[in-house]
Order: C-alpha cells, then structure tokens, then sequence
C-alpha cells in the first residue's frame, strides 16, 4: 500500500462510524507484514503536510508493529521486518526524532526503548555514537540528543564514556542563562536519572556496583553542586523553568539520606537553600494571586490534580522540607519551625498594611505539609491546639480568599488531634462549614477538603446533624461548579458516618451524583489529552452512589424510586463506553439486584449487556458476575418472586438468558489459554444455576457436565478441581438418576467417583484434610452423595452404595465437627477477614499442600470492599481469595443474612431420611448396606442419626421463635 493509500486508511480509522473504523482496522492488519510497510508508516509520521491526528495513528501503529515485530519471538522464528526496512529505520529515526512535534516524538521515543530491549548490537553502537556526535552540536541536537538518551538504558560499560561528556555539556548548559529551556530540563532529567539508577551502592547489581562507586565518588558530587548552582538562578532574581526546579528539588530531597555530601555540600549552604530559597517557592505568589482571579475553576483543578504536582516548585519544596525533617530532622526541625514562628510573630504585630500576608500563607503550608511529624514529636505535639488557636483560626475570617482557603486546609490536617477544649474543635468545624459557602470557589473547595477530615474525627455526630440538610445543599451547588473528587470523597465519608439515617436525602442525593457524573463523562469525552479530572471524579461519583444504596440497604422501597436515576448510567457505561467505570458499574447492578424488592424488567435488560461484555472485552470482570447473578437468583427466590427473578430467566426467550449464560461459560470454561485461576466463577455460577433451578434445567444437565468433566481433566489447580466436584454434587443433587446417567454416557462416571473419593481422602502429615474446607463444599458433597443413595437397586449396586454410604457418613461427621467449631468463634473475631476463620494451621505440609500454595487465590473478589460484602452474603458462594498455603478455612458466619435453597436442607436429617426411604421401599437392600459397615461406621450412622433428631427440634424451635417475633 503506498503513503498516500495508507494515510487515507489512517484516516478512516478514526472515523466516528464503528463499520467504517472496523474496515479500516482490518485493511491494516491484512496490509502490515507487506515489504515498506513500516517504513511508509515512518514516513507518513513525518510528512508535516498531513493532518496531525493521521501523523499520531500512523506514530502509535509504528511504535506498536516495532514492539511486536522488531525481533523474532520465539527460536527459529522467521523475521517479520526485512532487514531493508529495519536498515531504513535506523538510519532515519534518530534524525526524525528531533524534528517531529513533541506528540509524536514520545512515540517514535519508545521505540528507542524496545531496539535497546531486543539487544540490537548495530543499533545500540550506532545510537551511542550518534548521541555522543550531537552533544556537542548546537542547542537543538543537544536537546535530541538528550531527549534520545533519557529514553534509553544501556549497561553502563557502554555509557560511562558519555557521562564526562554529558557532565561537561550540562555544567555548560547551567551557566549560560540564555541556553535553551529544553536543554536545561533533560539534562537534569536525565542526571536524576542517572542518580535514581547509579546514586546508591548498596541496592546495585554486581555488573553495575564498579561503575555505581565511580559514578558517586566522581560525579554525584558534582551534580549536587551544578544543582545548587541553578537554584541560585532563582534568588538573584533570574529565570528558571518550574519543571527544571521541581527535578532540581527531586534530587536534593533524594540527596538529603546520604551523610557525606549532605555534610560537605547541602549542609553548607542549608540556610540559603532553606530560606531564600525553599519557603519563597512555599509562598503565595503574583501566578497564584492572577489565577485565582482570572479562572479560579483552573486554580481549583491545578491545586487538586496529582500529575500538576509531578511538575510544581511547591509540592517539590513542601516534600524537601518533609524529607530533610525526617531523615535529618535533628536540629534542622527546629530550625524550620522557629523560622515558621518568627513569621507568625511578625505578621502578629505588623498592622494590617504591612503584614506578610503571603509569607504568612507559606508558613500555613509548611505547617500543614509537616502535621504527621509535628504530632509525633515533643514539644511541638503538646503545642498544636494552642498554635491553631492562635495563628490559623483567625485567618477564618481573613479579607484575602487565599488566607481563608489555606486556613481550612491546615485545621483540616489537625482535625484528629486531642484537642483539650472541645470548643475549639466545634470552633474549627463551624468555620470549615461556613467556609462552604464563601464567595471565593478555591476557598469552599478546600473546605470541603478540610470538611471530610472533620466529619472522620468527630465523635458526636450532633455537631454536624442539625446542619445535615443545609450541608447538603452546598455540596450540590458546588459540584455543579467544579468537578472534582475530593468533593465525592467528603460526600462519601458524610454518607458512610451517618448511614441509614441518610435515608431522606437518598434518592435526590443519587439524582446529584447522577447528573455530576454525566457532567464529568461530558468533561471527559469533550478533552482530547484524556487527563481531565472529570474522568476520576466521575468514577468517585459512582463510588458515592454505591455508599448510598449500602446506607439505605435495609430500605428496599428506596431502590424502587432510585432505579430510573441510575439504569441510564447503568446501560450506557456496561457497553465498551464505560470500560473504565465496569467495575463500579457493576457493584451498582449488584447493590440494585440485591436489596430492591423486585428485579425489574429494565434491570433484567441489562443481562444482555453484561454477557455481551464478558464475551468481548470484559473477561477479567467475570469473578464480578457471580454477585450479579447471585443476588438474582437469591434476591427473588428467598421472596417468593419467581415470576420477576427465577421464573423469568428461565422462560424468557428475547433475550434467551439460559442460552447466553452458557454461551459465555462455555467459552470461558474451554478455553485451554485462561489459567485455573481465572475461571474459579465460572463452575460457581452452574452451581446457582441447578440449586435455584431445581427440576426446571434437564436440558443443561448434559452439557453442563460436559463442560465441567472437560475443564476437570485440565484442571492443575486444587481449589478449582474441588469446585468441579462441587458441579457434579450440585447435579446429583438437582437429578441424581440423570446425572448419573450422563456421567455413564460419557464414560467418566468411574473416574469421577475415584477421583472425588481420592481427594475426599487426602490429608496432609498433620491429619488435616486438604480439599473440601468450607462448611459449604463439605455440604454439597454430602448432598450430592446422600441423593445417589436414593437411586434403585438398577441404578447404583450394593458395593457403590456402600462406598457412598461411607463418604457421606465421614463427611457428615466433619461437618458437625466444623460447624460446632464455628458456633465458638466470637464472631467480631472474623469481621476484618470477610468470613474466614482458621481452622487447619500446620506449616508441616506434604507435596499436594505445597502445590496448593503456589497459588494465591487472586481475583477472586472485586478490588472494591462494598462489592466483598455484597459476596460475602451471596451464602455459600463467596469466592476463595486465601493464600492456601495457610491453610485458612470459611466459615459462614458473615453470610447468614441471605438464603440459597440448600439452606432449608440440613444434611443430616436429609441423609437420615434418604436412608429411611431405602429401609421402607426395600427392606432387603437396606440390610445388605447395614451388613456392610463395620462397626466404626454403624457407631457414625447411630450418631448421626441422633444428630438429626437433634436437628429437627432445633429446626422447630427457630420456627417458632420468628413467628412469635414477627407476631
């Protein structure tokens, strides 16, 4: 394809028409191992006549075919680049380099890194040489040459030949103050670089510690001086970029922990850095005071956006201070701090057109970066109430915005101390509120800042009650004007502390964050750069909702008036436009699913969404799906409401629930490229399906054993071969005659029943059972066992029966043993571990155990902890998230507030009475089965029999316990 066909090509691929943009994606992908295909995307980048968009597909198609394809993947693979088109590359791209914008140099900047990482020898000389070449050329092919170099990291034998040139260009860079800025900012950048790879001794590689030693006994130095020398830039007044500060004060913050230049060098001037330079940076200064008036919308969003403060002089001044107090805080503290006081005090006694209102602000910074090390040391912890009182406090009420903003930040940062008198604490706390409604927009964003500290602290929550409404209103009115996250995390924090007594401001507090969120995807999609803070506000906006439905979880008639406010986020963000917001998208489903009172249609249709997602694109979502589902089929069967839960995914046909469930577990579970780990929820949700399901699925029962049997043969994993089982214990349970007959069709009942019976078995040396550990998966598979003994005599012969009669009665006997062993739990001992309890401690492990720990269980939850307790009650399917090798144990406890259709069952009197059925309807065989057991297993069978009588009166006793409650 030639440059202009290609161009055009790169043009439709980014089309806003999905057909048009697929068949240029796919004309790509058919026309990129041609010969000069890398080559005219190269010269496309370049062609300064072309649309710049065009010029960046064509630089990131370019960059990715070379880190694909540059090197053969595997041994005796055949080259996917010809060595003409690679000749072409090497000789060009270093020169295009510096002659493409800075959008597109960052990509062609990459691949530099992918030749270095496929140790392409002519490359790596012919780059160094070339490097070494334009150092010492003019300002521009010096910046190319230290753009190149900073994106490359050769072994330092081939670079320690440049470093005394590179030192020599930079020493020279820093004195002449009209040297290009960019020639300025990499050559710290790339000095920093250096130090972060070669400062420190003791972390090096032995290749690397000779050239390490040479490095800082003859360079670091000198570094550290060429630094200090820029600095002194600043106070006589000249020019210096911020981002050339900001990296200067990066490498003194990192310098501050070695002794011997910290004492020759920083030491000796500390006083001059400290204050002449350092607080001034600190400082409120006429940038500041110009944006605050111009746009205080970007003053707001420069003071709260996390990657401004990867290039601010002050977030790197305020971490220099932090550094230097707290890996060299003897004597320098004090220092610092009675310079903070003297400030203080001049500004105390100044009259007002006088005062160091700016200074003044400085030292309210300093002070508030430095709370974590002031609370911790004596005697200035002792001191901090009265020093709030007395310096912060007033400027609550200060006539300049800036003071009054910075006064909310600092109490915010103190709001947890002991405070002596409480009235100071109600004091600041008040002011912080007011400061809500001040008329400057910088100053009730930091107070809503402050504000979430505040309510964190705060031990009587009638401090803040009676104002509830009227707080509420302001937080609306100001996310309406800015949108940022930190006023969602103060929203959240309020809803989490005052839990269901936000109740009557639920549904116009989802309505807010409903509309904010739409308002930051807006902000989103409208920025081309893709770094608008709306983007992380609008996932806090969706964290905010999900606190709320938590708050009012216990009010179901709630969700019923929510649902319309959040189903149009819901459907349009669990397409392919929500990839970024899936995961708190779907805790929102999952909150809806669960505690509203009904499943609604609308929310039903989001199934199709969901499972069209998860087919596509969403796969590592999946473990997710489980609370989705779960909470669906629980949610309606526990209620009686089959018609809207249970009966209506089984007899709807548009969409075919039934059918696209298998769809997307079939491909999941057969896929020979997604590890053991990755599928755990897959077998988990056929269990839902035949426990909810009972006597309604005949037709899945073949196929979902298929699957399950195919994954087991495959399965390396032990945790996932016990949920296999588990499908198969599900199945016997569901329909244990044509189960069994399925298994025999396949020709794997025997294996099956072997391998089940081996693993029942296996123990560790201590005694202690390796598969099998929940309450639950013991459970099941005496649920499973037990209904096989229902079979006939045609069925399941005498010797099987026996076999089985013996599984179940050990199995039963575990079960009783862990459940009393859970009852003695004190419950609040479990809380921070989510249901789980210790139950099998042995550091003494055989090879099965060892194989057991070489997995730690992850994704098997969702990263959020709201989602966790959404699993937690899904009862008997919380997912394994435990390191096995610690052999932890579940336990139930935390997930007795919902119901799953085995509940009702008890294993003991199910077994008792399955036993009962075969001594009735044949005598004879139920004989044979009792000749059979020893008398260790008749001594079991007579045990658990009176267990479950047992069982039964207590079963009886808690019917009648709720109905005289709920009387």
């Amino acid at each position: 394809m030639d440059p202009p066909s290609l161009a055009l090509v790169l043009q439709a691929a980014l089309s806003q028409n999905p057909e048009e943009r697929k068949a240029a994606e796919e004309s790509l992908n058919q026309f990129q191992y041609t010969p000069q295909h890398l080559v005219r995307l190269l010269q496309i980048v370049v062609n300064g006549n072309l649309d710049l968009a065009v010029r960046q597909v064509a630089s990131i198609n370019f960059k990715n075919f070379v880190a694909k394809n540059w090197s053969p993947n595997e041994p005796g693979e055949s080259p996917k680049i010809s060595t003409s088109d690679k000749d072409i590359v090497r000789e060009n791209i270093l020169t295009f380099i510096t002659q493409v914008p800075p959008l597109l140099r960052v990509q062609l900047g990459e691949c530099l890194k992918n030749h270095n990482s496929s140790r392409l020898s002519r490359a790596v000389a012919g780059l160094l040489h070339w490097i070494k070449c334009n150092l010492q050329m003019q300002d521009e092919q010096i910046y190319g040459a230290l753009f190149c170099l900073v994106h490359v990291v050769h072994p330092p034998v081939e670079v320690a030949d440049l470093i005394k040139l590179i030192c020599k260009i930079f020493w020279s860079s820093i004195y002449k103050i009209m040297g290009m800025v960019k020639v300025k900012k990499w050559a710290v950048h790339i000095l920093n670089r250096l130090f972060t790879r070669f400062g420190d001794t003791k972390i090096q590689k032995p290749e690397c510690k000779a050239f390490a030693q040479m490095f800082q006994k003859n360079y670091a130095g000198k570094i550290l001086e060429c630094h200090l020398h820029l600095l002194n830039i600043i106070c006589t007044g000249g020019y210096l970029p911020d981002r050339v500060i900001n990296l200067i004060l990066q490498y003194l913050s990192s310098r501050s922990s070695f002794k011997e230049q910290y004492v020759s060098i920083i030491a000796a001037t500390l006083d001059i850095l400290l204050f002449d330079i350092i607080f001034p940076l600190m400082c409120f200064n006429d940038n500041d005071q110009t944006l605050w008036d111009e746009d205080p919308h970007e003053y707001v969003r420069k003071g709260y956006d996390i990657i401004e403060d990867l290039y601010s002089p002050r977030t790197a001044a305020m971490d220099f201070v932090s550094e230097l107090v707290r890996k060299r805080g003897k004597g320098n503290l004090q220092k610092f701090i009675q310079f903070i006081v003297e400030i203080f005090r001049r500004y105390d006694e100044a009259a007002p057109d006088f005062k160091p209102y700016r200074q003044k602000d400085g030292a309210l910074l300093a002070i508030g970066a430095l709370c974590d090390k002031l609370k911790q040391t004596d005697p200035y912890k002792s001191e901090l109430e009265r020093m709030l009182v007395q310096h912060v406090f007033p400027e609550f009420n200060s006539h300049l915005g800036h003071l009054r903003a910075k006064a909310a930040w600092v109490a915010g940062q103190y709001a947890h101390i002991n405070f002596s008198d409480k009235n100071n604490f109600r004091r600041a706390l008040h002011s912080v509120v007011a400061g809500l409604r001040d008329p400057e927009l910088p100053v009730r964003v930091d107070s809503v800042f402050a504000l979430r500290t505040f309510v964190e602290a705060c031990k009587d929550l009638n401090e803040i009650r009676p104002i509830l409404p009227q707080l509420l209103d302001e937080f609306f009115k100001l996310m309406n004007e800015v949108e940022n996250e930190d006023l969602v995390f103060t929203l959240e924090t309020i809803v989490d502390k005052f839990g269901e007594e936000m109740a009557p401001y639920a549904i116009g507090l989802c309505q807010n964050l409903a509309a904010a969120f739409w308002r930051c995807i807006d902000s989103s999609e409208a920025d081309d750069e893709g770094d608008d803070p709306g983007a992380l506000a609008a996932v806090g906006c969706l964290r905010a909702i999900s606190t709320i439905l938590e708050s009012v979880s216990r009010l179901p008639h709630l969700f019923v008036q929510i649902e319309p406010t959040l189903l149009p986020i819901m459907k349009r963000m669990l397409t392919t436009d929500g990839q970024d917001v899936f995961e708190e998208v779907l805790e929102i489903v999952s909150y809806m699913t669960f505690f509203s009172p009904t499943i609604s249609l609308e929310m039903w249709s989001l199934w199709p969404l969901i499972m069209e997602a998860l087919g596509d694109w969403a796969i590592d979502f999946f473990e997710i799906l489980i609370v989705f589902f779960v909470c669906c089929r629980y949610s309606c069967s526990i209620r009686q409401l089959h018609i809207r839960g249970t009966s209506h995914f089984l007899t709807c046909k548009q969409p075919d629930y039934q059918q696209s469930l298998w769809n997307t577990l079939s491909l999941i579970m057969s896929d020979r490229n997604i590890e053991d780990g990755d599928i755990e929820s897959a077998p988990k949700l056929i269990e839902v399906v035949f426990q909810n399901c009972k006597g309604q699925v005949d037709q899945w029962v073949e196929p979902y054993l298929r699957l399950t049997i195919d994954r087991l043969k495959r399965a390396e994993k032990p945790y996932l071969k016990c949920l296999l089982i588990k499908v198969i214990a599900d199945a016997l349970y569901y329909n244990p005659s044509l189960t069994l007959g399925t298994l025999q069709k396949l020709g794997v009942a025997t294996d099956v029943f072997n391998l089940w019976f081996q693993m029942l078995q296996q123990v560790k040396k201590s005694g202690k059972h390796v598969n099998f550990k929940r309450e639950h998966d013991k459970k099941i598979c005496c649920l499973g066992l037990t209904s096989l003994m229902a079979l006939p005599a045609d069925q399941l012969p005498g010797e099987a029966m026996a076999r089985i009669c013996k599984a179940a009665l050990e199995l039963l006997v575990l079960y009783k043993n862990q459940v009393a062993e859970s009852q003695k739990k004190d419950d609040g001992n479990d809380d921070e571990m989510d249901g789980f309890q210790t139950d099998e401690e042995d550091d003494d492990e055989d090879d099965s155990d060892k194989e057991m720990g070489d997995d730690t269980e992850e994704g098997d939850e969702a990263d959020s902890t709201k989602l966790q307790k959404l699993a937690a009650q899904a009862r008997a399917f919380q997912p394994d998230e435990s390191d096995e090798d610690s052999d932890d144990e579940y336990t139930d406890d935390d997930e007795e507030e919902v119901e799953s259709p085995i509940d009702s069952v008890d294993p003991f009197i199910f077994f008792v009475e399955t036993v009962q059925v075969v001594q009735v309807s044949d005598p004879a065989r139920f004989q044979t089965l009792m000749q059979s057991l020893d008398f260790h297993y008749q001594a079991l069978a007579s045990g658990i029999a009176q267990h479950a009588e047992q069982r039964k009166a207590e079963i009886e006793k808690e019917k009648l316990d709720k109905a005289s409650a709920a009387s």
